[in-house]
């Protein structure tokens, strides 16, 4: 295993990758909830930077979108939040967000202050990997890790995908957007095993996950779970008192044995 923070957030142990929206129901509430997330058992935690047209998003996610917008959640001030927890949060924070954004802030300058604000990766999952060159370049000059996802469809460019991949593979469970569901009838081990050829970085399985079971069956064949919809959903439910919900959740989630 390559020695990253990302990376190193899966030694030893199946990890717990939790998502929320950045500025759902603010920023202030953020901070809070990424606190407890850590508190709870996240390994790594991934905020998202709301955008205008989320394509790999769900319902429940596309919500958090708008809300984190009405209470006027701005780039900067994400960056400010995520500044503010620098040196309270242990564990990897990660941006997953739309190139759109990125772009538009200038991506030398938005790496740079990925950095100096202790963001360890960013996931965009409308970058192509073919295209991903003109991202990685600055990531790499200001140590950002470039979190690559990995879908069913992907086959013959998997092993491409996996080979340059960094801090973890991101491995969709299903086709179609984000969001909880019932039953995930891809063969997750089969995925695994076609990743697991071409790199020995840690493999996470998301888009879906959202109950103790579902989590247990994916550890037991891949290094980590996402977990997004299901913890946006009891943000959307409780908003300013979701913490502690959140955190019961959480802990629920990945209470021993873990799927090893």
């Amino acid at each position: 295993m390559n020695n990253s923070k990302i990376s190193n957030a899966f030694r030893d142990k199946k990890a717990f990758v939790a998502y929320i929206m950045a500025g759902d129901p603010s920023l202030e509430k953020t901070r809070e909830y990424v606190l407890a997330l850590e508190r709870a058992g996240a390994d790594v935690i991934e905020l998202g930077i709301p955008f205008s047209d989320p394509i790999a998003e769900g319902g429940t996610i596309q919500a958090a979108n708008l809300r984190a917008f009405q209470s006027n959640t701005t780039i900067e001030g994400i960056f400010e939040t995520a500044l503010s927890l620098r040196g309270e949060v242990r564990v990897p924070l990660l941006f997953m967000t739309y190139l759109n954004p990125v772009f538009a802030y200038g991506y030398d300058a938005f790496f740079a202050r990925c950095a100096e604000c202790g963001i360890s990766g960013i996931i965009i999952p409308d970058l192509p990997f073919d295209e991903s060159d003109e991202v990685r370049e600055f990531t790499t000059r200001h140590g950002i890790e470039l979190i690559s996802l990995i879908a069913p469809t992907s086959r013959e460019r998997t092993q491409r995908i996996a080979k340059g991949a960094e801090g973890f593979v991101y491995l969709v469970s299903s086709l179609g957007v984000t969001g909880a569901r019932s039953e995930i009838t891809t063969d997750i081990g089969a995925l695994v095993d076609s990743v697991r050829e071409h790199t020995d970085i840690p493999i996470a399985v998301g888009f879906g996950v959202h109950s103790p079971r579902q989590a247990a069956e994916i550890w037991k064949r891949a290094d980590g779970v996402i977990v997004g919809s299901a913890i946006v959903s009891i943000i959307a439910e409780h908003g300013a008192g979701a913490g502690e919900h959140i955190e019961k959740y959480v802990r629920d989630m990945t209470k021993p044995p873990r799927g090893i």
